[in-house]
């Protein structure tokens, strides 16, 4: 179960916020093999100032169309998490059109033992999922 959080900059439309997730949600289908409704998003909307992602002397610029995304998940392996970043990036040019360079992606890894779904039971450990 991965859950992501995006920030981005504030402006977007409920259908171009929508589209966003869809895409995103595309992208971990395809790369961790999770079931449809294994889908947990939540997006925050920041003014413009208050987000800050320079290049790491990569040589490129960012626009107001950053997408910032965090993925909180059990451990993956390197080519899944290639593969969501590969695809995460082709499905929010394609669908969102934001480019690459707009893109930043950053995963952060727990156990089985850290979810809790519902009712404060950590069904990973108890059998239920």
């Amino acid at each position: 179960m991965p859950l992501l959080t995006f920030d981005v900059i504030q402006g977007r439309s409920e259908s171009e916020i929508r589209t966003l997730l869809d895409a995103a949600h595309r992208a971990v289908l395809t790369a961790f093999k999770v079931p449809a409704r294994d889908r947990y998003q939540i997006v925050h909307e920041n003014k413009g100032y208050q987000m800050v992602f320079q290049d790491t002397g990569l040589g490129f610029a960012r626009t107001d169309n950053l997408v910032m995304v965090r993925v909180y998940t059990s451990p993956r392996s390197e080519e899944q998490k290639c593969l969501f970043m590969a695809e995460l990036a082709r499905e929010l040019l394609e669908n969102c059109g934001v480019q690459g360079t707009d893109l930043m992606i950053s995963f952060i890894t727990n156990s089985k033992g850290d979810w809790s779904f519902a009712d404060g039971e950590a069904q990973y450990l108890t059998g239920k999922l």
